[in-house]
């Protein structure tokens, strides 16, 4: 992973939004959370993984709506928010799913 280093917060984030799976799948209903095996699911950063609490600005996507599809959201960020939602929103999903397995006290912060 290229930029900072994620603080032990973060890892714990970025492990459970790899294994809560794609927010895109999720949203559209074509797979449920946690079915979807984790070495399936990337973390999508929204805002990068350079300044602080950055790691924490992620979600998990799959290969095909995170950069190989023709919705993907590296390839039209117009189209993916289109069909999926805005970034916020499918963080706020995630964060809501993550939540309600695990509790509300062990969901970090945002920056």
């Amino acid at each position: 992973m290229n930029g900072r280093t994620p603080t032990a917060e973060e890892k714990v984030w970025l492990q459970a939004s790899k294994e809560l799976g794609c927010m895109a799948c999720i949203v559209s209903r074509l797979a449920a959370p946690w079915e979807t095996p984790t070495e399936y699911t990337a973390n999508h950063h929204i805002d990068g993984t350079r300044i602080p609490g950055a790691h924490l600005l992620s979600f998990g996507l799959c290969a095909q709506h995170h950069q190989h599809g023709p919705d993907a959201r590296h390839v039209n960020k117009k189209v993916f928010e289109s069909k999926f939602g805005t970034e916020l929103y499918l963080l706020a999903c995630a964060r809501a799913y993550v939540k309600q397995k695990k509790g509300s006290a062990w969901v970090p912060s945002l920056p």
